[in-house]
């Protein structure tokens, strides 16, 4: 698939999510998505205020759904979501039944392998029950754990290209890239970037952060959708 630039709303009001949804699909952002910060705040409102304000525009539910997981993409198809997010950790029925609600309500579901003990192996798992995204994730918590250690800090980048080779549906790699490398992620044939904290949000207070962010990102876009 071509390139396709997505931007995490990770805020915690509908006010600011629709101001910097606006803001970046000016700057030539593809995908919305509802951050889990978001939707624990605003819930279904949230992504219903999206839909209303952007009615053509794909919009991701980041739920991390480990449970109830057919009521859970049901209710976010519903409020307007066009993805919706279902953890590798969950149990194969729960994962199952997210991708049956895909395929009642019209809606794609992404698969994330955060905290799998092997990453590769979750993101097949990911596409052998159905998933029609995988996401390699590395966590926000996990990431700083092992930093306050005093230890390398994982990356996405570690493992990308091995479970980019491992599976047949589009990738996205997410978890503490720079905007350099998260530009580069085509080039590991991870064709979704996704945006978002700490590039494009300010990852502790949950806001957008500081500076021309349109211009940041309208080149970040030029330079993502040159890829193609």
């Amino acid at each position: 698939m071509k390139p396709i630039v997505q931007i995490s709303l990770d805020l915690t009001s509908s006010q600011e999510a629709l101001e910097t949804a606006e803001m970046a699909l000016r700057a030539g952002v593809d995908w919305l998505e509802a951050g889990t910060p978001l939707i624990l705040a605003e819930g279904l409102h949230g992504v219903r205020a999206l839909r209303e304000r952007f009615p053509d525009s794909p919009i991701v539910a980041d739920l991390k759904t480990m449970d109830g997981g057919y009521l859970e993409a049901e209710m976010m198809a519903k409020a307007g979501a066009t993805h919706v997010v279902v953890m590798a950790r969950a149990h194969e029925e729960t994962i199952k039944c997210v991708v049956q609600a895909g395929k009642d309500f019209g809606v794609k579901v992404m698969g994330d392998n955060l905290g799998c003990e092997d990453m590769v192996a979750g993101a097949k798992r990911l596409e052998d029950l159905g998933c029609d995204f995988v996401i390699h994730h590395i966590g926000y918590d996990e990431r700083r754990g092992i930093a306050a250690r005093g230890e390398r800090m994982p990356s996405p980048l570690d493992q990308l290209r091995e479970v980019v080779a491992a599976v047949n549906v589009p990738v996205q790699a997410v978890g503490g890239l720079t905007l350099e490398q998260a530009v580069l992620c085509p080039e590991y044939g991870a064709p979704l970037v996704v945006l978002g904290a700490p590039l494009t949000i300010d990852a502790d207070a949950f806001k957008t952060a500081d500076g021309n962010l349109e211009s940041s990102l309208r080149l970040i876009c030029e330079r993502v959708h040159g890829h193609a």
